[in-house]
C-alpha cells in the first residue's frame, strides 16, 4: 500500500478568527496532526507565571523555552477541549486558556529572542506526516514553503463574540467592551512586533469567515487544500502525537 503523502497546511489570522475551531476540524477530516502554535507560547507565558519569571525578561523566558517538554495530541476528555496539551505530564490544556495567559503569551511572544527559540521546536513538528499549523505566522515565517497558506479573517467584534462565548462555557463572565479591546491591543501588538509581525502571506488565500458556519469555513479551507494537494484524501494517521522534548 502506497505511504500518504506529507503536506503542511499553515493556517494564520488574528485571535479570535476561528484558526483553533477550523483548524482542528480541517485536520481531523485529513487525517492529519492538528498543531496550535500557540500552544507554545502559552505554555512559556504559563511556566513564567508559575515561577515567578517576568513577560519582561526575554533572558529568563529563552532559558525557560529551550527546557519545554511538551506534548499535544487528540483529545482524551469530553470536555470541549479541541487537543489535549501536556506539560511534564500534566494537563495544561485549560489553563493556558484563561484571559491572563492570552495577555502573557502576547507579551512573550512579541520578544524576537523567545521567537527564535521556539522556531526550532515548531519546525520539527512539521517535519513528517501531514500537519495543520494554526498561529499568527506560520505561512511567513514558520513554513513559508507550505503549500497550502490560509489567512482567516474575521471583524474585531465577531471575533469578540466569539470569544465571550468560549470564556462564558468555562464559567468566565467578561464584559464585550473588554474583550473587544483586549482583543485590539494584541492585534496591535502582534501586527507591529519587530520580528515575524502579524500579516497574511502574499501567497495565502484569504478566507472571510464572519456571519459563516464552522462547518461552511471548514469546507472552504478543505476546497482550497483538494485543489493544491491532489493526494489529501488519501488516509494517514489523525493520532498522531506532537512532542516538545528539552534539550
Amino acid at each position: 500500500m502506497a505511504e500518504p503523502c506529507s503536506f503542511v497546511v499553515a493556517i494564520d489570522g488574528p485571535a479570535g478568527s476561528g484558526k483553533s475551531t477550523v483548524g482542528a476540524e480541517v485536520a481531523r477530516r485529513l487525517g492529519a496532526l492538528y498543531f496550535d502554535t500557540g500552544v507554545v507560547y502559552r505554555t512559556l507565558a504559563l511556566v513564567a507565571s508559575e515561577r515567578g519569571v517576568s513577560p519582561d525578561d526575554a533572558d529568563r523566558l529563552v532559558e525557560l523555552a529551550r527546557s519545554l517538554s511538551l506534548r499535544v495530541g487528540p483529545p482524551s476528555v469530553a470536555d470541549g477541549r479541541l487537543y489535549d496539551v501536556r506539560l511534564d505530564g500534566r494537563d495544561i490544556t485549560w489553563a493556558i486558556r484563561t484571559p491572563e495567559i492570552d495577555r502573557l503569551a502576547s507579551v512573550v511572544s512579541a520578544h524576537p529572542e523567545v521567537r527564535r527559540a521556539l522556531l526550532r521546536i515548531q519546525r520539527e513538528i512539521a517535519r513528517d506526516g501531514r500537519v495543520v499549523m494554526a498561529g499568527r505566522d506560520i505561512g511567513t515565517v514558520v513554513m513559508p514553503d507550505a503549500p497550502v497558506k490560509i489567512w482567516l479573517h474575521a471583524s474585531l467584534e465577531e471575533r469578540a463574540r466569539r470569544r465571550q462565548r468560549e470564556l462564558a462555557r468555562r464559567g468566565i463572565v467578561q464584559p464585550l467592551e473588554a474583550i473587544i479591546a483586549e482583543l485590539a491591543e494584541r492585534d496591535l501588538r502582534d501586527a507591529t512586533r519587530a520580528v515575524a509581525p502579524m500579516r497574511p502571506a502574499e501567497d495565502a488565500v484569504i478566507v472571510e469567515t464572519d456571519g459563516r458556519s464552522i462547518e461552511d469555513v471548514v469546507e472552504s479551507v478543505l476546497a482550497i487544500v483538494r485543489e493544491r494537494c491532489e493526494c489529501a484524501d488519501h488516509g494517514a494517521d489523525s493520532s498522531r502525537v506532537a512532542t516538545v522534548p528539552s534539550p
